[in-house]
């Protein structure tokens, strides 16, 4: 039996799983919150953390995703129930 030999990750793709998770965290708050203040901030986050990549990749990567949809969703919600855009 082998295994793919376990390397330390590097202080960059650490840094980049707290921003991809701090963008999913921050682009559901701004649903409820203020879309247009919380969410392109978000946005900026995912992809800063997908541009990093490495182990957390796959994370990024659902961050900016999930990012796009709440700003979509979060905009929609706004205007639906005359709350304040920012």
């Amino acid at each position: 039996m082998s295994s793919a030999p376990y390397g330390q990750a590097r202080p960059a793709e650490t840094l980049a799983g707290f921003l991809a998770s701090a963008a999913i965290f921050v682009s559901l708050m701004g649903i409820a919150y203020r879309p247009l203040r919380l969410i392109p901030g978000a946005i900026v986050l995912a992809l800063i953390a997908s541009g990093i990549g490495g182990r957390a990749g796959r994370l990024a990567t659902w961050a900016v995703a999930i990012a796009g949809a709440s700003f979509a969703i979060g905009m929609a919600a706004a205007v639906i129930t005359s709350n304040p855009l920012w």
